[in-house]
Formats: C-alpha cells, sequence, structure tokens
C-alpha cells in the first residue's frame, strides 16, 4: 500500500510537466454552424472569421473574459501613469513583446504594425474593421519594438487601433502587395496567413474546413497543449450543438442558437454542456435606406444615389418596431438565454439607455401611423399601397433555426399591419462571409431589411458607434466593405462620434453613447433591437480550459485549452 501510494505521489509530482509539453494533447475539433470563408478579419464583419482568425493573429492587446484589457503581443497597456498615454491624449506608444517571431521563423517589429495600419486606413482598401482606425492620424515605428499611434485631436479612449481580435497585426512581408483595392484578390495570404498565434494554417477549404497544427514558434514554449485543431464549417446549430452533446464527435460548437427545448434535451445526455456569458450582443434588424431593386443598374442597387422608395419614412420603420412582440421572440428563441431590448448598447449598464418603450407591442399604434403616412388599402387585398405601389419588403437573414422563427413571427405581425413580407434565407458562410463578388452578404444588402445579430470588443462602445458614420456605408468602391449596412447618413451623428471621441470624463461618455443609442433606435429607428443575447455555445466534458469571453474572441484562451484525461 505504501509503495503504491508513493507511486501516486511520484506521478502527481511529474503530471504537471507531462502537461506542460506542447502538443501532447492531439487534435482539437471545433464546428462553426456557419463556415469560415477568409481568415483575414480586415475583410469581413462575420464574428465566425474574426474568432478563427483570432487562433493565428494577434493584437497588441485584448479583452479577457471580464472585460479587462490585457497585453497580448504588447509588454504592458499604456496608461498616463506609466507614459504610454501623452499628456495632452494625442498619442500612444506600445512596447513589443522581446523577441516575437511569426510562425515562419522571422522577427515581428514594429514595421508590421506600421503597415497593418497603412492596411486598414487604405482609401480605395475597404477594412472592414476601420472603425477600429477612428481618428488615427499617423503610426510610427520609433524602432524595431516601439510603436507610437499619433491621433488627430486627442483619444480619451486610445485602445483601438491594434486592440483586440478585430484589429490584429499583419506580416508586412506577406500582405505588402495587398494594399487597397488589391487586398480581396490576395487569396493565398487571406487564406493562409502567418501570424503569432499558438496555431498556424495548414489547409483552408473556404466555406468548408479549416486545418491547423501548433505553431512551433509560438512564445510559450509550453502551448498550446493541442498539436493541431480542426475547424469545421457549415450545416445549422442544431446538428453543431448534436455533435458535442450526444454524439462527442466534435469538442466545442459556437453559437447554438437553439430552441430552450433543445437546450434540456440535449444536456440530459451527459456529454457535454451549453456555456453562457452576456456582454453587448444584441439581436436586431437593420434597416436599408438605399434601393436595393434589382430593377437598378448593378453598382447602383443598395447605393446612396438611390433613397430606399418606402423605408426613408421614418414613420414606416417606426410602424415595423411597433409590431413586434419582443418578449414573445424572446421566449421562443432563447428562453434564460437572452432579454427583449430597445438598445443597441446592451451593456455595460453605465451606457445603456433607458429606452424601454419597444418593449409593448402595438399593433393598433403601428397601422395608425402607417396611415398617417399616406398607406392605405385601397383595393382590400389585405396589403397597403400609396401611389400605386404596394408595401412590400424583402426580409433576409442567415440560415439558423432561431432566426427563421424569428422571420416567421414577425412576418405575421407585419402582414398584420398591412405589409407585404417575402422571406429570404441565406447560408451563413455567405451571408456574413464579404464576399465582394456575392450579392447574398449583409454588406451588400440587396433586400429592405435584415436580422443578424452584432457586438463590440470591449466595454466602451466608441469605435461600436462610430461604426454608423457616412463613410462606413458599403459601396463598390470600397468592395462592398464597411460597418455602416444601413447607409445611415446624418451630420449630427457624425458630429457625435467626433465629439465622443474627444471626451474624456466617464460620465459625459456615457451620456453622449447613450445620445447616440437613442438617434440610431428610438428616435430613427434604424436599428431595431430585439434581444440581448448572450454568447451560448456547446463544450465537450473532456474539453478544459474554456472560459467564455463576451467581450473579446470566443476563442480568446484557445492557448490554454487542453484534453481532460
Amino acid at each position: 500500500m505504501k509503495t503504491t501510494l508513493l507511486g501516486a505521489v511520484a506521478l502527481i509530482g511529474i503530471a504537471p510537466a507531462a502537461f506542460a509539453d506542447r502538443g501532447t494533447d492531439g487534435q482539437v475539433k471545433i464546428i462553426y454552424a456557419q463556415a469560415v470563408s477568409t481568415l483575414n478579419p480586415y475583410l469581413s464583419l462575420g464574428t465566425k472569421e474574426v474568432d478563427v482568425a483570432s487562433m493565428i493573429l494577434e493584437p497588441l492587446a485584448s479583452y479577457d473574459h471580464k472585460g479587462n484589457v490585457v497585453p497580448r503581443l504588447a509588454r504592458e497597456i499604456p496608461t498616463l501613469e506609466n507614459g504610454g498615454i501623452s499628456e495632452d491624449l494625442k498619442s500612444i506608444t506600445w512596447h513589443l513583446l522581446p523577441g516575437l517571431t511569426w510562425s515562419d521563423g522571422t522577427p515581428l517589429t514594429a514595421a508590421d504594425a506600421v503597415f497593418t495600419a497603412e492596411y486598414c486606413m487604405h482609401p480605395e482598401g475597404g477594412c472592414a474593421q476601420r472603425s477600429r482606425y477612428e481618428g488615427v492620424e499617423k503610426v510610427e515605428a520609433l524602432d524595431d519594438t516601439t510603436i507610437r499611434v499619433t491621433f488627430a485631436e486627442p483619444k480619451p479612449n486610445p485602445l483601438t487601433a491594434f486592440v483586440s481580435a478585430s484589429a490584429p497585426l499583419l506580416q508586412k512581408a506577406q500582405f505588402a502587395a495587398c494594399l487597397g483595392a488589391a487586398a480581396s484578390s490576395c487569396t493565398e495570404a487571406n487564406f493562409g496567413p502567418i501570424g503569432t498565434g499558438p496555431f498556424r494554417v495548414t489547409e483552408f477549404r473556404t466555406n468548408d474546413v479549416v486545418l491547423m497544427e501548433a505553431n512551433p514558434a509560438y512564445r510559450d514554449p509550453a502551448k498550446p497543449a493541442f498539436a493541431s485543431a480542426m475547424i469545421k464549417g457549415g450545416g445549422d446549430a442544431t446538428s453543431a450543438a448534436r455533435s458535442v452533446l450526444e454524439t462527442g464527435e466534435f469538442d466545442y460548437a459556437w453559437n447554438t442558437q437553439i430552441p430552450p427545448e433543445l437546450q434540456t434535451a440535449m444536456e440530459a445526455g451527459g456529454k457535454g454542456r451549453f456555456v453562457t456569458a452576456f456582454g453587448t450582443q444584441v439581436e436586431r434588424i437593420e434597416i436599408n435606406l438605399t434601393d436595393p431593386s434589382p430593377s437598378l443598374p448593378e453598382g447602383e442597387r443598395s447605393t446612396a444615389k438611390h433613397p430606399h422608395p418606402i423605408l426613408s419614412d421614418a414613420r414606416v420603420r417606426q410602424a415595423l418596431s411597433m409590431a413586434i412582440d419582443r418578449a414573445l421572440l424572446v421566449e421562443v428563441g432563447y428562453g434564460a438565454a437572452a432579454r427583449p431590448i430597445c438598445n443597441v448598447v446592451p451593456a455595460p449598464a453605465l451606457f445603456a439607455s433607458d429606452n424601454t418603450a419597444c418593449l409593448t407591442q402595438d399593433i393598433a399604434g403601428a397601422k395608425a401611423l402607417l396611415a398617417s403616412a399616406g398607406w392605405a388599402d385601397s383595393d382590400g387585398d389585405g396589403v397597403l399601397d400609396k401611389d400605386g405601389k404596394p408595401l412590400s419588403l424583402l426580409f433576409q437573414s442567415s440560415v439558423n433555426p432561431v432566426r427563421q422563427d424569428f422571420q416567421a413571427l414577425i412576418k405575421g405581425w407585419w402582414n398584420e399591419i398591412g405589409i407585404a413580407v417575402e422571406l429570404k434565407a441565406v447560408d451563413g458562410s455567405v451571408f456574413f462571409g464579404g464576399d465582394a463578388g456575392s450579392p447574398d452578404t449583409l454588406q451588400k444588402f440587396y433586400a429592405d431589411v435584415e436580422l443578424f445579430a452584432k457586438s463590440y470588443d470591449g466595454t466602451d462602445p466608441e469605435t461600436y458607434l462610430s461604426q454608423y458614420t457616412c463613410d462606413k456605408a458599403p459601396t463598390p468602391q470600397s468592395q462592398w466593405q464597411g460597418e455602416n449596412v444601413n447607409r445611415f447618413c446624418s451630420a449630427d451623428y457624425d458630429a457625435m462620434v467626433v465629439e465622443l471621441s474627444q471626451t474624456r470624463d466617464l460620465a459625459k461618455r456615457a451620456e453622449l453613447a447613450k445620445k447616440m443609442n437613442d438617434a440610431l433606435t428610438k428616435d430613427s429607428f434604424v436599428v431595431l433591437p430585439l434581444a440581448d443575447r448572450g454568447r451560448f455555445s456547446a463544450v465537450s466534458n473532456t474539453l478544459g480550459g474554456v472560459l467564455l469571453n463576451a467581450w473579446d474572441s470566443e476563442l480568446w484562451n484557445v492557448a490554454d485549452w487542453h484534453r481532460i484525461k
């Protein structure tokens, strides 16, 4: 007995050393119901692209699962106290960790950061994450390991450029020929970026699967525990959840949006569990303020050249909102994993508006509002018309059981107030993919209204709210990249974006953010928030180290994942 116990103690003693070996846990299998279309997060607004690319590409700093900003490639977070942020708030200086190398063994230097900023800020590049570099005047390499970002005006929140998985560093040597209009055509680089993260790409089949291996040059010699990773895409949320919780085929399933009753049934199998975390993610309807009609010449559809013939009237947009029963949508689609909401900024509480009027459905009020706008059922067919044209809308979303339930319910309510609705469901890999050649991306927006979820990194909404400025509308000239998918354009709103970027007092920043939130929602009804959604994914009982992050990439700490023996 004594010998056996001593042997057990000896094994325990050497276990940490064995665990510390890189690549000893085989392969981790991850499934995304929306397949990845590119591994360059600067060319897509899709969460799937940003998440999966974060296994390869890294920023100077990111946000942890508690919303704290933490260094990644930087030695420390710059502050006023440590001299990293200038007293006039017009510059921030970053210091790289010593000895950083790309996965190909070449050194990472400040010149790569300078290039990355040039890449995203190029006027012809159509960078999908342009708001991360809002207000940047120049980026300089003071030496090989020192980066200074200078802003045109004082920037009270300078932790934007190179911060979060949405703004990682690109290798200058690999992307040098991909500036401006050439960005989307650099297939080899976009599909196989060289990074500094825990994994590197071995094979990428767009809209299908990404295969990776442990990065031999990763700065922590004990990580990652897994020798390889497979990220499979496609299918639907139900089958993805089932592949973890019932069949055990996968270790992790992202964004398992399935009805509450299915959640309970799947967890009963005992192979895994659902994990959730509330942050800034809001399921919403975005309104197209431009005309997407296919009768218009290609290159003019969904552009400011042609305002929307129906939805340019704020009364119609408000009626759409008033007809929706948000509480019922949440009950049917998410249960305890979401809350009905009227705001695009749900958190932190300091920045959340007291806007709650939309939580009460008002069918009668919606009908009256449409009547005041001149819409009437002149021929008795139940569909309102005006100037001989019917009130008819094309409503698109991604393929997902919860979203199709939402579409069906909302169509019923809109039919009730006299609106004809055609539903369209697009494969999520395409809808969120950002392919400039596809007619079905959320950015191109060849529909009247569209449904999806959106969130922002970190706990300050400045970069998120700045996405709605006039210059960020997707256009043919930007390869249909841009965060302002509504084509919303307001000089007053643009002025508030500038003011927020220069406001230092936290209470005043919160007041201004609430005003901007209200400008997009209850004042203009350009965005119709529906549900404050927690991130909701499925994890195998054999997968350890997962800390679900609602403030940054969901795969933010994949280097710490390991197999539970």
